[in-house]
């Protein structure tokens, strides 16, 4: 199995190409079926602030903007040029942005490595050129770059919408590195669904300069970025990825899909990337070496994103669950000891306290059961009587929320949610069965800091990645990692 040397290579300063001070879209158009015009959409619809120069032959204006008719008419030179032409002319442009003194260059459309002897041949060409003009490139064969820091606002991409972002100055932005471009698109469409704290997409492409691990360094440097969620199909070098990885994940969290896990998968990510297929057991001793929480599927990425979405830092693996319903209560219960999570019994005095002002019907253990008929009084009390006497003993608490036709929902939510604002146990939700007024519900629980889940398995599998962090996390901190044989999933 082919094992290339390391390479040691200096960390990239990506900010021309995440907040960029100035750019030209190099086949810019008002069209918005056509590439260029959907780069100026983007940019527009991002609310981009910098000065945003339009190259196209005919001139005029563009969105607005004054278009130049060349990349040589650029004055001053921009600090990043996105080219946006037919495969055949973009060495031309490329050589052009050099002779303007830009240095670079994002290449969206494909044509080069991916595309045969002739798109081998250009991909060779373009290497030569950056090499010899001292040019960074980003791509090609990428559907672009997202970036919603609240300060600087930028996205040059083929990607029909933007992603919500997150508030200012909460620290628990997501970012979302991608080898594939439809599952960046993918990402983005359930951020807005589930509201989750998007903020940064990258379409890697090609990567003929800048692969995963180099967004990821700059990405997971950032303040405003919370947690860094991966796909990955293939490692250009796995040790410097190695590195990165770990010097990430030390301080905030590292979430990757790996695909090509099975020989099936394998060949179509060969196909798809030039991946060479590694199993499941390789694949898990790379991400522990890494320190990287590792997924096996889109669903639990997304739970992922949830979950470091609202807890950036992980949670630990004492949880205690609060339920109205037996049956939920047990399926929660199964899902969370599956997922590593202790579900240790109740301190004596929660006990106590529960036994004294609960129904003689209701389940005082873990989880608790307050029966169905439970109303705003009698979850209020749970959650009170926990924060005030298990605190110290529970890392979180689940809490199930089944309604049934005779309670009415909206008084629980409410008290629920107003209890959230103060506990000092963090709290996860879940709703399940005939819920009328469920958008509502949920939003007002996720405004109150609470993610809400559709059902408790969910929930338990979303619990079990924020207590997985930890771990990794104070297993990268000053430790030299443990060789680990990881094949180069690249063609030779």
């Amino acid at each position: 199995m082919l094992q290339r040397p390391a390479m040691t290579v200096p960390a990239r300063d990506l900010s021309p190409f995440f907040a960029p001070r100035s750019i030209a879209v190099v086949g810019a158009g008002e069209r918005a079926t056509s590439s260029g015009g959907a780069i100026m959409q983007m940019l527009r619809h991002a609310g981009y602030g910098g000065r945003v120069v339009p190259v196209n032959p005919k001139g005029g204006t563009i969105f607005g903007y004054e278009a130049v008719t060349s990349i040589g008419a650029i004055d001053p030179p921009v600090d990043l040029a996105v080219i946006v032409i037919r495969p055949d002319a973009i060495l031309d442009a490329v050589r052009e942005s050099a002779d303007r003194g830009i240095r670079n260059l994002l290449i969206l459309p494909g044509g080069f490595a991916e595309a045969g002897p002739v798109g081998e041949a250009r991909n060779q060409a373009l290497l030569k050129l950056a090499a010899e003009r001292g040019l960074t490139i980003a791509g090609p064969n990428c559907a672009g770059l997202i970036h919603l820091d609240p300060a600087w606002r930028f996205a040059a991409t083929f990607l029909r919408d933007l992603p919500p972002g997150a508030a200012t100055g909460s620290g628990n932005g997501l970012a979302f590195i991608s080898q594939s471009g439809a599952l960046a698109e993918e990402f983005i469409d359930k951020a807005n669904t589930r509201d989750l704290p998007l903020m940064s997409v990258v379409s890697v492409g090609n990567a003929v300069h800048l692969g995963v691990e180099d967004y990821l360094a700059w990405l997971g440097d950032r303040p405003e970025i919370g947690a860094a969620l991966l796909y990955v199909e293939s490692i250009e070098d796995h040790e410097r990825f190695r590195r990165v990885a770990r010097a990430v994940a030390a301080t905030k969290p590292v979430i990757a899909l790996f695909g090509g896990r099975t020989e099936i998968g394998g060949r179509a990510a060969s196909a798809h990337t030039g991946a060479v297929a590694n199993d499941d057991a390789a694949i898990d001793a790379f991400c522990a070496s890494c320190g990287i929480v590792r997924v096996k599927s889109l669903r639990r990425l997304l739970l992922a994103a949830k979950a470091f979405g609202r807890f950036p830092q992980g949670l630990g693996k004492r949880a205690l669950i609060l339920s109205n319903s037996g049956g939920p209560g047990v399926l929660c219960a199964d899902r969370a000891v599956l997922e590593g999570l202790d579900l240790g019994a109740l301190p004596p005095t929660l006990a106590e306290v529960l036994r004294q002002q609960l129904p003689p019907e209701a389940s005082v253990a873990n989880p608790i059961d307050l029966l169905a008929d439970a109303r705003e009084d009698r979850f209020g009390l749970a959650v009170e009587a926990a924060t005030d006497h298990a605190a110290h003993a529970y890392d979180m608490v689940l809490m199930i929320h089944v309604v049934p036709f005779m309670v009415d929902a909206a008084p629980v939510i409410a008290r629920l949610a107003d209890l959230a604002a103060g506990t000092r146990l963090p709290l996860l939700h879940s709703m399940m069965g005939t819920l009328p007024n469920k958008a509502d519900w949920f939003a007002t629980m996720e405004r109150a800091g609470v993610p809400m889940f559709n059902d408790v398995e969910e929930m338990a599998e979303a619990a079990g990645l924020l207590a997985s962090y930890p771990v990794l996390r104070e297993s990268v901190r000053g430790k030299v990692p443990s060789p680990v044989t990881f094949r180069d999933r690249r063609r030779p």
